[in-house]
């Protein structure tokens, strides 16, 4: 346990121990709309505060300007957090829209020593391949992590949205401590085969989204009509539009149980999100993000929270009753090649 009472958990078979509970941080200076810069430092501290030690963002997030908005909070807190972020998704220089997939060593190179910069940090703790070019053998873009490592840049090695397969042949090259992927109450594709994969190499699982991008905590229920311009959730198929009314109605049960335990909805997809770490046998991290310090207290409570067995099976139905795709363009994620 750390001072704050909440759980730990470790990060790979050899990586360090965490709180169960991290912070993502990408809303903080991108892909929401406006944030608070005074806010979001606020909530960095009192993340830390309540036990919170995982931190993690990625070179994508605003071009670099997250690692840069991070940078300070890192510098004043070095030895009590673990830091991630993460390569592989390359912006043009002509359009700074367009995210291209590049795993390929010298792009790998670049980016790391980027990252260093922009952090200000001597070596990264978490370093995750953000998403994979099937075009280059994993087991070669893993050997250019794991020179990382060699080489002092980098401690552990995490990789993102890959499938249980993929980090089967990952694992034979360098140790992997961590995987990225989205899971929730509404994404459970990763139960098939990266879970038990991860669970047999003592790998931890780090769930992103963890609240559905905030849909689950009901506070908003149409991203064309509730969220600002700017915000990408507005081009999420899942949010807007009949997707948006129909999964909406989904929430009925979460409501029910958050009003049995005197919680709100997001805590008990939260709560439900952490029991996976019982119920599949590994350790689960997710990292909720938030730009609000009230906000993070809420969901670091949910590490308290047990669900019963008939709360779980009411909750069980509902991911195979969503209605659209995560994203727009899922050839960025791992379901075309499970």
């Amino acid at each position: 346990m750390t001072d704050s009472g909440m759980p730990t958990a470790r990060l790979g078979t050899d990586g360090p121990e965490v709180g169960a509970q991290g912070l993502g941080c990408m809303g903080m200076s991108f892909g929401y709309g406006p944030s608070d810069a005074e806010a979001s430092r606020a909530t960095l501290e009192r993340a830390l505060e309540l036990g919170v030690t995982l931190y993690d963002t990625a070179d994508a997030y605003g071009a670099g300007e997250n690692e840069r908005f991070l940078a300070p909070f890192f510098q004043a807190h070095r030895e009590e957090v673990v830091v991630a972020t993460k390569f592989a998704l390359s912006i043009p220089p002509d359009d700074p829209t367009r995210r291209i997939v590049r795993n390929d060593a010298p792009y790998i190179r670049e980016a790391v020593e980027a990252s260093l910069r922009r952090l200000d940090l001597d070596v990264i703790d978490l370093y995750y391949m953000h998403r994979r070019d099937a075009n280059v053998p994993i087991e070669e873009t893993v050997g250019v992590m794991a020179d990382l490592v060699r080489e002092g840049k980098v401690k552990h090695l995490g990789l993102s949205e890959v499938t249980g397969e993929e980090l089967r042949a990952a694992r034979t090259v360098h140790p992997i401590a961590a995987v990225q992927s989205e899971w929730s109450l509404f994404s459970r594709d990763i139960e098939a085969g990266v879970v038990p994969a991860a669970r047999e190499l003592g790998v931890a699982l780090v769930p992103y989204s963890p609240l559905g991008r905030g849909f689950l905590t009901g506070s908003f229920a149409n991203a064309e009509q509730d969220l600002t311009e700017g915000d990408f959730r507005r081009q999420q198929p899942r949010f807007t539009g009949e997707n948006a009314a129909a999964n909406a109605a989904l929430l009925a049960p979460v409501r029910a149980v958050a009003e049995a335990h005197g919680a709100t909805l997001g805590q008990i997809a939260l709560a439900w999100v952490h029991q996976r770490a019982q119920v599949h046998g590994l350790p689960v991290i997710p990292i909720p993000g938030t730009r609000k310090p009230t906000r993070v207290a809420e969901n670091t409570a949910a590490t308290r929270i047990v669900l019963t067995d008939d709360e779980l099976s009411s909750l069980e139905p509902i991911a195979e009753k969503v209605a659209g795709d995560r994203y727009a363009d899922m050839t960025f994620t791992s379901a075309g090649r499970e």
